[in-house]
């Protein structure tokens, strides 16, 4: 039977997020860098367009939904303009030409950040040679080292590890589980549930009585406003530092290798992983389940495609697929090709009731 609490609204489900307003149509339009018509409209929430209600907001971006348009119950809906003559009479079109960005700033409106409750838990761990900013907030359980700096404003979540000497910027949000060491964060930057940054990379001398670990001698460097999914680990440089560039996004479960440099605003999609001293220019894309060997240069604005294996550089602004990668054109043409030999194969080879083929040969197969 299904609980109760589960038949409410599944956007915003208060027991999870807070919730601030209503608001204005006029207020939710300048949050949305948008435009609408003068109407004395409040609005309550936001809702994907086949749930919401009268006093929620809704967006379009994608025209494959734009059935679910025409049917909405939303008091307002952000729209690109090319789609504002189809919003219904219903609902109020607040015009943008980035719906989805406009999207982000309205859900942020609503649903703001919990705001940092300053303090450090009485069950949290720190050492006396840390610096915790007045304003941080220091959750249960927490361990912070010695000479750690915690910025001001900065969360850091119950269970987590700050290491020796590990520097947070202001404002930084370091979730639950999440364990720092030899890394210095700029400001702004958030680290999801379980990401291990700053252990040893995987660098090791083979002699001839087994293996010996290399010391890791570098750091970790976080600049501003990078984002660092659950799970994902970090390895810290050998002599140079490993570094991620300003703007990133890492998702869930990606493997940084030491020494690796990740330029501005580069993504790097879930179960990625990127070996030791390769260097990605800025706003470089990497899908799901790519990997790349070590010591490459890619280039800026480069794509790598999902499940793509890159064993030589990259040249900036190119789109690649395939293992071993290769440019998107390249690839393709060699699968129509593939699959047109493997389509005039069967059609050379038609077997007659006899088992011989056109030419009086048997259908036994010599190549």
């Amino acid at each position: 039977m299904e609980h109760p609490a589960a038949q409410q609204a599944g956007a915003g489900d208060p027991r999870f997020f807070a919730r601030s307003g209503p608001f204005s149509l006029a207020a939710v339009a300048e949050a949305a860098e948008g435009e609408a018509p003068p109407r004395r409209l409040m609005l309550r929430g936001v809702a994907p367009l086949q749930t919401a209600q009268p006093d929620e907001v809704s967006f379009l971006d994608n025209r494959k939904y734009a059935e679910a348009l025409d049917h909405t119950g939303a008091g307002a809906v952000l729209v690109h303009p090319d789609m504002a003559a189809r919003v219904p009479a219903s609902a109020v079109a607040i015009v943008t030409d980035e719906p989805y960005a406009a999207w982000a700033r309205v859900c942020s409106l609503f649903h703001p950040l919990p705001p940092v409750q300053p303090g450090i838990h009485a069950m949290a761990v720190v050492a006396p040679e840390a610096v915790v900013h007045p304003t941080a907030e220091i959750g249960p359980f927490a361990v912070i080292g010695a000479r750690a700096e915690i910025g001001p404003r900065c969360r850091v979540g119950s269970h987590t590890a700050i290491g020796e000497g590990v520097i947070l910027g202001s404002d930084c949000r370091i979730a639950s589980h999440v364990t720092l060491s030899h890394a210095i964060l700029g400001d702004r930057v958030a680290v999801y549930p379980g990401a291990r940054i700053g252990q040893d990379g995987f660098g090791f001398a083979i002699t001839a009585t087994g293996f010996r670990s290399v010391p890791q001698l570098g750091r970790v460097l976080l600049e501003n406003d990078v984002e660092i999914g659950a799970n994902t680990t970090i390895d810290r440089g050998s002599l140079h530092d490993t570094v991620i560039g300003a703007g990133s996004r890492l998702d869930n479960l990606v493997q940084i290798g030491h020494n690796v440099r990740l330029g501005r605003g580069c993504v790097i999609v879930s179960q990625a992983g990127i070996s030791g001293s390769t260097t990605l220019g800025d706003h470089v894309m990497l899908g799901g389940q790519a990997g790349l060997t070590g010591h490459l240069h890619i280039g800026r604005g480069a794509k790598i495609g999902a499940q793509a294996g890159v064993m030589a550089d990259v040249p900036a602004g190119t789109e690649v697929v395939g293992s071993p990668a290769q440019p998107v054109r390249a690839f393709f043409r060699e699968v129509a090709a593939l699959r047109r030999l493997v389509r005039d194969r069967g059609r050379q080879r038609p077997q007659d009731a006899g088992g011989r083929g056109r030419d009086g040969t048997t259908g036994t197969d010599t190549d």
